[in-house]
């Protein structure tokens, strides 16, 4: 778990960095959840009643002491439906995660894939940050079907 642990924080420093960060002293958590919780937020915040594979939950912006890290949010990871899509998609569970971290820090960030350019900028955002741990494009398949 060590490795994982460092790959984890190395792809949010990456996320943080290729989407702009604002700030040099940020903060935010990164939560490994079971579908249970994840389904009970996206239901309480989401309206959607079902697990997805990741959620994030932009800290408020206020008021904070003088020299103090900005404060960006949650990143809340499903553990089991991280499993299962990857088993469906044929890449490892770690290689996943990644994505889905920085997928996650972006939103965080402000980044979103509601509209098509949003998307393509986010995407691509992410493909680049996914290249320098390794990990394949994974929106490659998405666009080959459309």
């Amino acid at each position: 778990m060590p490795r994982l642990s460092a790959r984890v924080r190395a792809a949010a420093a990456a996320a943080l960095k290729a989407g702009g960060n604002p700030s040099r002293h940020a903060e935010l958590t990164i939560y490994l959840a079971g579908d249970a919780i994840v389904r009970d937020l996206n239901r309480d915040f989401r309206g959607k009643d079902k697990p997805t594979n990741v959620l994030s939950f932009p800290a408020s912006a206020g008021p904070r002491p003088a020299g103090a890290p900005v404060m960006l949010g949650d990143v809340i990871i499903a553990h089991e439906t991280v499993v299962r899509e990857a088993a469906a998609q044929g890449k490892s569970v770690a290689d996943h995660l990644i994505h889905l971290i920085v997928h996650g820090v972006l939103h965080l960030l402000g980044y979103d894939h509601e509209k098509a350019g949003e998307a393509r900028r986010m995407e691509a955002i992410e493909v680049r940050v996914l290249a320098g741990f390794g990990i394949a494009d994974p929106y490659a398949p998405i666009r080959r079907r459309a």
